[in-house]
């Protein structure tokens, strides 16, 4: 009888190509879909489907994926199972059975993204593939949350997205956009019922603009009304970026 089984996961990306599977290349799917075809000792591969794909470099705490199952494993040792198995830059959080028209992708109803900043003078050396280095440069983080204000809301997000995506509707809702100080490291989570290509990113590379004076708060709506990628910042670097929590409808 076949289940279908959600499951949170974990991934360190630094040692990845992306989360999605790529000709010889290294991939998070490609780890997790080796292991499941081992063991349910299948001639096809056992495909997962996630909530989206991460870049390069990008990390997760929360990311979810959905499979197909036939193995009688209880649901109380599914993680474990798989966990002996997977590399240990990966971790299943967390497996649980839902009903067959779940899908990890298109059922979501928002996700939740952190951006970490290291502002130390000098970066402690574990944190280099963590958090993004700013060489001890500090933000005005008043001036970064007013600049979150003007992208709060549905807009089209066209000056926000990497230029090389094939969406062709870019409107999303942002909800809510917040800063916290934890020591050296500055954090930023942004929370929406959507994101488009880079755009977490570069989202943090504007504001991060604002916050050091290389461009002015008010100039933000502009931007977004402009709908041209040239208009916003730079695209933050991916070791800072880390997929935190997905939504689903209760």
């Amino acid at each position: 009888m076949k289940r279908r089984m959600k499951a949170t996961i974990a991934y360190d990306g630094t040692n990845f190509a992306g989360y999605q599977v790529q000709p010889q290349q290294r991939t998070v799917q490609e780890e997790i879909e080796k292991v499941l075809t081992t063991m349910h000792k299948s001639d096809e591969i056992v495909h997962v489907v996630a909530s989206g794909r991460t870049d390069a470099r990008v990390h997760a705490t929360g990311q979810v994926l959905h499979f197909d199952t036939t193995l009688s494993i209880p649901l109380d040792r599914y993680a474990h199972a798989l966990n002996v198995q997977l590399p240990r830059d990966i971790r299943v959080l967390e497996i649980e059975e839902v009903a067959d028209d779940f899908h990890a992708r298109y059922s979501v109803s928002g996700k939740r993204y952190r951006y970490i900043w290291s502002c130390e003078k000098i970066q402690n050396p574990f944190r280099r593939f963590y958090a993004t280095p700013t060489n001890g440069v500090k933000p005005d983080v008043t001036l970064m949350k007013e600049a979150a204000q003007y992208i709060l809301g549905t807009h089209d997000f066209s000056c926000f997205c990497a230029a090389n995506t094939g969406v062709k509707d870019k409107v999303r809702t942002v909800h809510a956009i917040n800063f916290e100080w934890h020591d050296e490291e500055l954090h930023m989570t942004i929370e929406g019922n959507g994101f488009l290509y880079n755009m977490v990113r570069i989202i943090a590379g504007t504001l991060w603009e604002v916050g050091i004076d290389k461009r002015d708060v008010n100039t933000l709506s502009a931007t977004i009304a402009s709908m041209d990628r040239s208009k916003a910042g730079k695209t933050a670097p991916a070791q800072g970026l880390y997929l935190e929590k997905v939504h689903y409808p209760q």
